[in-house]
């Protein structure tokens, strides 16, 4: 398999696995481009090399800037933007999962603590009270996971899942 047709293979893939992460595809690929890139990259470099339009670079440039995993990079010169992906895998894997607990888990934590001052002891309230405080318990637990990792170092992590 030559050069070119592996970075396109891996591109496809890492936008199916992206989206198989709830990521839009195409930021994914994005991402997946600016990783293996070894120069910056301007939007106009993400458009040719992608095939996508002017507006879909920019919108997901942006959310990957917001996620904390893509940089803008000044050239001398230029007045063109350029990005940049950081290439430490676990400092990534870090980021993401900072991300993630800050708009999916404390979010969720916040609504189940508000549900459990539900105030009754009918059989339907008592009900409610277990199954979303099994769910609070659980989400904590998840919660207090990925603080631990986003904290961590590699051999922290590594040394966790061979306890596992």
């Amino acid at each position: 398999m030559d050069y070119k047709e592996a970075k396109h293979k891996y591109i496809q893939a890492w936008g199916t696995l992206g989206s198989n992460w709830g990521i839009n595809r195409a930021m994914a690929q994005i991402h997946a481009l600016l990783l293996v890139s070894t120069e910056p990259l301007s939007a106009e470099d993400v458009m040719s090399e992608l095939q996508m339009s002017r507006g879909n670079v920019n919108m997901n440039l942006r959310a990957l800037m917001d996620w904390g995993i893509v940089e803008k990079e000044h050239k001398v010169g230029e007045r063109r933007e350029f990005f940049v992906a950081g290439k430490d895998v676990w400092e990534l894997a870090r980021q993401v999962s900072k991300e993630r607990r800050r708009r999916e888990i404390e979010p969720i934590l916040k609504v189940l603590e508000q549900v459990q001052s539900v105030s009754g002891d009918s059989k339907d309230i008592k009900e409610f009270k277990k199954v979303t405080g099994g769910l609070k318990d659980f989400s904590l637990k998840v919660d207090s996971i990925l603080d631990k990792f986003t904290k961590s170092d590699q051999n922290w992590f590594v040394k966790l899942l061979m306890k596992l």
